[in-house]
């Protein structure tokens, strides 16, 4: 996929969209398919299969005893945040078994979303560590999950051990416009750590 901007044609041509690849992560049952789905102006690309019985061993239900399905390559979506602007979703799998997909799913990425459960926060540490160890500039989202504890950004980020500059926000992620703000927040990270980054790069000779 070719991240950029066309060349204009002429005055009378209009420019393409800048179009960025955002990965959305997090555990198992997290929300992952919900939000690409609630948020994607098309129809979405989903890879689910039915949870079994041989895979209960693998897959922990807990908290998500009502889950039946599970994502097992990824999920595609696209939206358009302004003219000028198209973000291409791709939701990654939550279980270990398929993280090899990962790095695929990753190549060229602006950035992530980790969705989290305050139920079940140990599950967010995995892609956590995937993304601080590439330098891939991440928010988090605590999914509001019905009947699950609320609690300020800050502990959320110390529970997290999350540095001060990763944005920590709420999210519905079966609210289009709740999911529609991770994006924005997961874009404008990154453009403030691409700034950061190119200003403590040492000057060309």
């Amino acid at each position: 996929m070719v991240f950029g901007r066309s060349k204009r044609g002429g005055n009378k041509t209009p420019a393409e969209p800048v179009t960025l690849k955002i990965l959305v992560a997090g555990g198992f049952g997290v929300g992952k398919t919900t939000l690409v789905g609630a948020v994607s102006e098309i129809k979405p690309l989903r890879t689910e299969e039915a949870l079994t019985e041989a895979g209960r061993p693998f897959d922990d239900t807990h908290g998500v005893e009502a889950k039946s399905t599970t994502t097992v390559a990824m999920d595609f979506g696209r939206i358009t945040i302004h003219d000028e602007l198209v973000l291409y979703l791709f939701g990654t799998p939550g279980q270990d078994r398929f993280w090899f997909l990962w790095d695929e799913l990753a190549t060229g990425a602006l950035g992530a979303v980790v969705l989290a459960d305050t139920r079940r926060l140990e599950d967010s540490f995995a892609a956590i560590d995937y993304f601080e160890r590439r330098s891939i500039p991440f928010t988090v989202a605590v999914n509001r999950f019905d009947g699950a504890e609320r609690y300020p950004a800050d502990t959320v980020r110390e529970a997290l051990d999350l540095d001060s500059a990763i944005p920590v926000l709420e999210c519905d992620a079966r609210l289009r416009e709740s999911a529609r703000d991770v994006l924005v927040s997961v874009v404008e990270h990154a453009m403030r750590s691409a700034t950061l980054r190119a200003g403590r790069a040492p000057a060309e000779a």
